[in-house]
């Protein structure tokens, strides 16, 4: 591809890298047939080849946004499934959260829809606010009918009921059972400690067993993705800086071996955290260090020797690969062989590549495509037949469990890492 920023332009390190990014796309058209939106809809405006057109118009102009941009922009999910495709390389993460940093400073949106970023982006990352917002959803529930559009929505996806807060999410060090293979910090984040504490639970239980002595970092907390994602830099980058400091202080203390993290889409993230802070001298290399420590957990039971006890043996699991893993970390089998190796009977669910239509916020900003995206994953797992299915990222947990509900095909969505935990000697999980 060809562009024509000014010399100007390119001492922009943002437009230089936006730059670079472009010209390696070779308007192929591999990346329309992977992309969950452009399968739905069918406007190229909808798949990565034509919103890469529109931000290059955009950035090359160099003026405010235009609302068309902004539309077919917000509708993109970042499930990055059109990277996995691409036989250019592009890197079409990057240049799409240049571009909504871009639309965030020169659009101003309706004030309905600034309100409502507004709202996510304080409640989301902060769990108390957030545990009070989802209270108050309970609440509205039987009333939701009289909301306008959005917000009904997302009454209506607020959980039936709220699990108590865990104690094990507190600044502290978890120790070893037996012999320490390695000292690692769990990254505990915000939401998932509200919506399912029990994950965190499941996982300090399974790394001690397994040989890895863990901490809970004092200042760690959310990783900054959902603002990330909405073009909100300086918001995003200051909860990056606070992980980074939190978590340089235990590698330089007692050291550390990995930073695990058990929600894949803050995995993404924080794995880019040195990417996103290279041009600020001061941070760029802890930045960097943070993110080679950075491991799912799944990447860091790989190097244990799992024991599992029998519990599983048998048991079908239908494994959701969550985008933010098989695409943002190219990590595909890995979970799967897990699993396996701990006894479950593991399928494949069809269209795999495809995304659930959780994507952080996307399902309380976009909720008409996230729930054809919802219904579409719901069917395909609902034929595995699967008696349980597995992910390793919240937000897939939560709208795949609505999506089967829906359609009257409910069982346990559960989290690898707590299915993991039981078949090496933890709790059986609820709903089993």
């Amino acid at each position: 591809m060809q562009t024509s920023f000014t010399l100007a332009q390119l001492s922009n390190p943002d437009i230089a890298v936006a730059n670079d990014i472009l010209r390696k796309c070779v308007h192929c058209g591999f990346c329309t047939a992977t992309c969950p939106t452009y399968v739905l809809l069918g406007d190229e405006r909808d798949s990565p080849r034509g919103r890469i057109y529109l931000i290059k118009q955009m950035l090359e102009a160099g003026e405010a946004a235009t609302e068309e941009t902004v539309r077919h922009v917000d509708r993109c999910l970042s499930c990055l499934s059109c990277m996995t495709t691409c036989p250019s390389s592009v890197h079409y993460m990057h240049l799409v959260d240049h571009a909504r940093a871009h639309i965030e400073e020169t659009y101003k949106r309706p004030l309905g829809e600034r309100l409502l970023r507004w709202l996510l982006a304080k409640l989301l990352p902060d769990p108390t606010l957030f545990r009070w917002a989802l209270r108050g959803a309970m609440l509205a529930r039987p009333f939701g009918f009289l909301l306008p559009g959005r917000l009904r929505g997302m009454v209506k996806m607020a959980p039936k009921a709220l699990p108590k807060p865990s104690p094990m999410d507190a600044p502290q060090v978890f120790e070893v059972e037996g012999e320490r293979r390695l000292r690692v910090a769990l990254m505990t984040g915000c939401a998932q400690r509200v919506l399912d504490p029990a994950i965190n639970e499941a996982s300090i239980r399974l790394l001690t067993r397994h040989g890895c002595e863990v901490v809970v970092a004092q200042g760690a907390g959310c990783c900054g993705a959902l603002t990330h994602h909405m073009g909100q830099v300086e918001d995003s980058h200051a909860k990056a800086k606070a992980n980074i400091a939190a978590w340089i202080a235990e590698a330089e203390g007692e050291g550390l071996d990995a930073i695990v993290i058990n929600a894949s889409g803050c995995g993404t993230n924080v794995k880019d955290y040195g990417f996103m802070l290279r041009n600020e001298p001061e941070w760029a290399e802890h930045a960097a260090k943070v993110s080679a420590l950075a491991k799912d957990i799944s990447e860091v039971l790989a190097q244990l020797p799992l024991k599992p006890n029998g519990a599983a043996q048998g048991r079908v699991v239908a494994y959701h690969s969550a985008c933010s893993l098989q695409h943002g970390q190219k990590i595909t089998s890995l979970p799967k062989q897990l699993l396996a190796k701990a006894g479950f009977d593991v399928r494949d669910v069809p269209e795999g590549h495809l995304c659930c239509g959780s994507a952080g916020s996307y399902n309380l900003l976009q909720p008409d495509i996230a729930t054809q995206l919802r219904d579409r994953k719901a069917e395909a797992i609902a034929g595995t037949n699967a008696e349980i299915v597995a992910a390793g990222n919240i937000g897939c947990l939560v709208q795949i469990n609505q999506g089967l509900e829906a359609r009257g095909a409910g069982r346990p969505v559960l989290h690898s890492a707590i299915l993991l935990d039981w078949a090496t000697g933890g709790p059986q999980p609820k709903g089993l």
